[in-house]
């Protein structure tokens, strides 16, 4: 769902790319991005696109054909960021597990001690299942070999901990219709210091233009070099949506939603849902999977929420569909009241 004050603001007049005002709302962007994806990172900013062009910029802005290109694999996002490798001539090296769990310390050590490796991708929000990996355990291991990781925070930012630079995340990627509670059509990215100064150093440039991370930062930075012509409205957005996240406080944000996800599960058991991910510490807090009954149907429950509430929950993706059902309760949904509206209707729908 919109945040009401990003909907609005996408109503004031469309300006100029570099008129003083619209270059001041990209700085306020920019440092509220930062607090949301725990970093000091200055290369912090958003990109024109979805999540996917967040993700295929960090891939073939960091990736050089020939590299060993390592990544943990337990979810269709995992699986595109492997497609995106394999496009820029990587040699990937996938660690597979089930849909719904998470790679510990020593699954991690082993695999990358094995690949030895020159970058890591992880998700750390792993939207087709709903599990959570902070990248701790990840990020400890590919130290040892000086890789660099990327990591896919697209459902994560803005409503549970990222917390990039704890984590010693080096490149991130995330959209701005998750978490963040804007319109879709921005792609937030973080490197930090070390992920810039080695993609200004790149041996040959990157085979992509438009998602070049090294020219679009230019933009950002002093002189505001030309790369690209930014949509204000979507701009605008996500600067009061930021604000909607720095006056709620981040970590109250990360609470609300936790909250909500356990009243959500709680009401769900005893309508008969089965958790998909298993232990609670490594669920998404605002994207709930779960196993319907075995005698629901849950395309046909899906129809009666859309027909009789105006309800979307959406489906499984890849693997998984036909068999869970996925539930977003993501910035204004994240409240008791709509929570026991979801819960009662679904129940009238069974």
């Amino acid at each position: 769902m919109v945040d009401p004050r990003a909907y609005e603001a996408m109503s004031q007049p469309v300006l100029g790319i570099r008129d003083d005002y619209f270059l001041g709302v990209m700085a306020d962007i920019q440092a509220g991005l930062r607090t949301a994806f725990g970093t000091k990172n200055e290369a912090t900013f958003p990109i024109p696109g979805g999540g996917g062009a967040g993700m295929e910029a960090a891939v073939a802005s960091f990736v050089l054909p020939g590299q060993k290109f390592a990544i943990f694999a337990a979810g269709i996002f995992a699986d595109r960021m492997s497609i995106a490798g394999k496009r820029q001539r990587a040699n990937v090296a996938r660690l597979e597990k089930t849909w719904g769990e998470v790679f510990s310390a020593e699954e991690a050590e082993a695999f990358l001690d094995r690949e030895r490796p020159d970058v890591v991708g992880f998700v750390q929000a792993e939207t087709s299942t709903g599990a959570y990996q902070s990248g701790r355990a990840i990020t400890a291991a590919a130290k040892k070999f000086n890789a660099l990781v990327i990591a896919d925070c697209v459902t994560s930012l803005g409503a549970m901990p990222v917390e990039l630079d704890s984590v010693g995340v080096d490149v991130a990627y995330s959209c701005s219709q998750k978490g963040l509670s804007c319109p879709a059509g921005l792609a937030p990215m973080s490197m930090s210091p070390r992920a810039f100064e080695w993609l200004q150093k790149r041996p040959e440039e990157p085979y992509t233009w438009y998602l070049d991370l090294s020219l679009i930062s230019k933009y950002y930075e002093p002189a505001h070099a030309y790369h690209h012509t930014p949509s204000p409205p979507l701009y605008y957005a996500m600067h009061q949506s930021l604000a909607v996240i720095e006056e709620e406080g981040l970590e109250n944000r990360w609470a609300r939603h936790r909250r909500a996800s356990q009243r959500l599960l709680a009401g769900l058991d005893k309508l008969g849902f089965t958790p998909l991910v298993k232990n609670p510490d490594e669920r998404i807090w605002h994207l709930t999977t779960v196993v319907p009954p075995s005698t629901v149907n849950e395309a046909a429950l899906r129809q009666k929420l859309l027909d009789r509430y105006g309800i979307e929950v959406a489906s499984g993706l890849g693997q998984l569909a036909g068999k869970i059902l996925r539930i977003g309760t993501m910035g204004p949904l994240a409240t008791d009241e709509n929570v026991d509206f979801l819960l009662d209707a679904i129940a009238d729908c069974l």
